[in-house]
């Protein structure tokens, strides 16, 4: 395979010259595009693309743009287990945590003589199996009382994802009786996260799941000795409530401190990691293994459609080449993602780290600064907060930013009211309509401050009711999404350099002696302003 950058590709010349054309939505966004521009996706999700200025021309050139940079070759020596990762020389093999263990292309993937697809399904059936003793009172807290509530510290990818996903499945799992025990979540070192968590939950039937693949995260430390504080004030040993969720390498691993331990390895990088134990342990606690299996196999089923070479036929990839067009030929640098479901309330947060933390990158693969633009700013909000806050500058601002909507037929709960005439979730659909009609064709008004210019793009993923198995679906469709413009721009979307430096400037600050200071006057000063 070749890993060339996107601007010596004759696609990238060919897209240049057709950017120029415009693409008139109130003439194109018709009731034929809409039936006829949309995608299969797994566990019966459909991607709808009629809102996205591109042509046949366009999509001709996207579907060349996928085979000269050898997308799907490159994403199947990715599931086999070859090198991706190069900053940090690691394979990437977060679909191999839901895929029975067995890599989609039938291959076993090795590691020093090490089945990982072996590795990953043992540590699924072991904290299933702990889960499961959990809920039926084989393990217990120090005061002999059953645990009613879990709570994940961590941070980043560690907090984030299962966060997310927690919260998308809670009100789902409430209507289905699948509730087992209530999930918190600390995560920001500022002691006030945990002493919320700490004084809101009864930390005699408290289970606490410290998530640090290295076992040294700072943040997560601190906030694992907070609680442990915590808990031995009131009495208890902290042992018989922390499980930890660790590589097998970390000081977390084997420790009879914790009541368990459960593992990930390198190859599982955090933001990418809500299908491996990071996740699993808490949404098997909070809802059941099976539910956690059902969430797997939305994923799954996505990952295997995203094999697919035709870009017509593959959502994810669809997606990816699509932002691609917005993004380096028509100049859009933001994406929002707008779910309207409450129970994505936290998945723009997730996605936002997925995307950005992935692509942001100014350098390839090899390390040679680029001359294009690569990921761009994610942020977004449920509907209809967001049309209450935001939407103002995407209807009339000076940006253009493209949109990426979801919607559902039905509500999680089903418990609804009329009123004038409809009730809430028909309301709540007919605005996600408006919207992506209003931000496409705009409205013409004598009136310049009333006036609506259209022209914004935007995209639909929808279905009928989001559970674990559309979750996982959706959530799989977004990461691959995200690793096909990452190969499209030739960056290692598997590594997180970006974030080091500043971890490196706060060690020297906790490290500054008053007589000799940190090194830097500017840092030092900082640090007086601060309190430090």
């Amino acid at each position: 395979m070749n890993y060339t950058d996107f601007d010596k590709t004759g696609s990238y010349k060919k897209l240049q010259v057709l950017a120029g054309g415009a693409f008139d939505y109130r003439t194109l966004l018709t009731a034929e595009r809409v039936r006829s521009a949309r995608t299969p996706m797994a566990a019966g999700l459909c991607y709808s693309w009629a809102a996205k200025p591109a042509g046949e021309g366009v999509l001709e050139l996207l579907q060349d743009l996928a085979g000269e940079q050898e997308l799907i070759a490159k994403y199947r020596a990715l599931l086999e287990g070859e090198i991706i990762n190069t900053g940090e020389k690691r394979k990437v093999l977060h679909h191999l945590t839901r895929s029975g263990g067995i890599a989609l292309t039938g291959k076993p993937v090795l590691h020093e003589g090490k089945d990982l697809g072996a590795f990953y399904q043992a540590e699924l059936d072991r904290f299933s199996a702990f889960a499961a003793a959990v809920h039926v009172g084989k393990i217990r807290g120090a005061a002999g009382r059953a645990f009613t509530t879990v709570v994940q510290i961590g941070i980043g990818g560690s907090d984030l994802g299962p966060r997310a996903m927690y919260l998308a499945l809670e009100n789902w799992a409430a209507r289905e009786g699948k509730n087992r025990l209530r999930a918190e979540f600390i995560s920001n070192v500022d002691p006030d996260d945990a002493s919320k968590i700490a004084a809101s939950v009864p930390l005699e039937e408290t289970l606490f799941v410290l998530v640090s693949k290295s076992g040294t995260t700072q943040e997560t430390l601190a906030n694992e000795l907070f609680i442990k504080d915590k808990l031995k004030k009131a009495g208890l040993d902290p042992g018989r409530h922390i499980a930890a969720v660790t590589s097998e390498t970390s000081p977390l691993a084997r420790n009879p401190a914790y009541l368990d331990s459960f593992y990930i390895d390198d190859f599982i990088g955090g933001r990418y990691s809500s299908t491996s134990a990071v996740g699993g342990v808490i949404l098997s606690l909070a809802f059941g293994p099976e539910v956690f299996k059902e969430f797997l196999a939305g994923a799954n089923e996505a990952d295997r459609l995203a094999l697919e070479p035709a870009v017509l036929k593959n959502a994810a990839l669809l997606d990816a080449l699509l932002g691609v067009w917005e993004r380096n030929f028509l100049g859009f640098p933001y994406t929002a993602v707008l779910p309207y479901s409450q129970g994505l309330s936290r998945f723009p947060a997730h996605l936002q780290q997925l995307d950005m933390e992935s692509n942001g990158k100014r350098v390839n693969r090899n390390g040679v600064p680029l001359a294009y633009s690569t990921g761009p700013v994610v942020f977004g909000e449920p509907g209809t907060n967001g049309q209450h806050s935001f939407y103002q500058l995407l209807h009339q601002g000076t940006d253009i930013v493209p949109l990426q909507f979801v919607g559902f037929a039905e509500s999680q709960r089903g418990d609804d009211v009329e009123v004038e005439g409809s009730v809430s979730q028909t309301k709540l659909k007919a605005n996600l309509a408006a919207q992506i009609v209003a931000f496409a064709k705009g409205r013409d008004d004598g009136n310049p401050n009333k006036e609506f210019l259209g022209g914004r793009p935007s995209s639909l993923i929808y279905g009928n009711k989001l559970n674990p198995k559309t979750l996982g679906a959706l959530l799989a469709h977004f990461e691959n999404k995200v690793m096909f413009q990452g190969f499209v721009w030739n960056l290692n979307s598997f590594d997180q350099e970006g974030v080091q430096l500043g971890k490196i400037l706060t060690k020297k600050v906790l490290a500054a002696k008053p007589e000799s200071g940190s090194g830097d006057p500017a840092l030092d000063e900082y640090g007086r302003l601060l309190g430090l």
